[in-house]
């Protein structure tokens, strides 16, 4: 499938900064093309569904830097 935003995610991704966006949206290309290569590459589901978690939490961490959050207070 292509990378795509459905009507309900784009409305919940209009209150995030637009740094947060253009990561996840980078992302969500990287990772549809990497599955449907490894998948074209024969690799076996359980592999391919692993690379894409380790990738997505580059991505993630990636996120996280770049939003700053207040200190919880105590």
């Amino acid at each position: 499938m292509q990378a795509r935003v459905g009507r309900k995610m784009f409305d919940r991704l209009e209150t995030l900064p637009q740094a947060v966006r253009d990561i996840a949206w980078k992302g969500q290309l990287r990772m549809c093309h990497r599955h449907r290569h490894l998948i074209a590459a024969g690799k076996p589901k359980v592999v391919v569904t692993t690379a894409i978690a380790r990738e997505m939490l580059g991505f993630i961490w990636a996120i996280a830097r770049e939003v700053s959050v207040a200190p919880a207070k105590t």
